[in-house]
């Protein structure tokens, strides 16, 4: 294990460092439970299942996300669908005077 003086670094360097502990800690446990779930699947493929049909677990069926019908003029990555809550962006546009039908996006 590495040595450090942790009473020599700076604030700056310990909160660095501590981000960086964090990281390896979240990218450990991660990798253990992706290894974990492998040999698992591999253990239910083994005896002719899933590991589905083994935990019970189903497939949900999500929503699919509606598609955008505002787009921001200036940067267009930034869409609104129209429902849901109003964009910041949007909400400074109307206030300005514009109308929503400025930012449809023509199909």
């Amino acid at each position: 294990m590495i040595d450090i003086d942790l009473n020599s670094l700076s604030l700056d360097e310990l909160k660095r460092l501590q981000k960086d502990v964090n990281k390896a800690v979240e990218g450990f446990e991660t990798r253990k439970r992706q290894d974990a779930f492998a040999a698992a699947e591999a253990a239910a493929r083994e005896m002719g299942y899933t590991l589905a049909e083994l935990t019970g677990a189903s497939k949900k069926k999500f929503k699919s996300a509606s598609a955008p019908m505002y787009r921001h003029p200036e940067n267009t990555d930034q869409t609104w669908s129209g429902r849901g809550r109003q964009p910041n962006w949007m909400k400074e546009a109307l206030s300005a005077g514009k109308s929503k039908d400025d930012f449809l996006i023509k199909a």
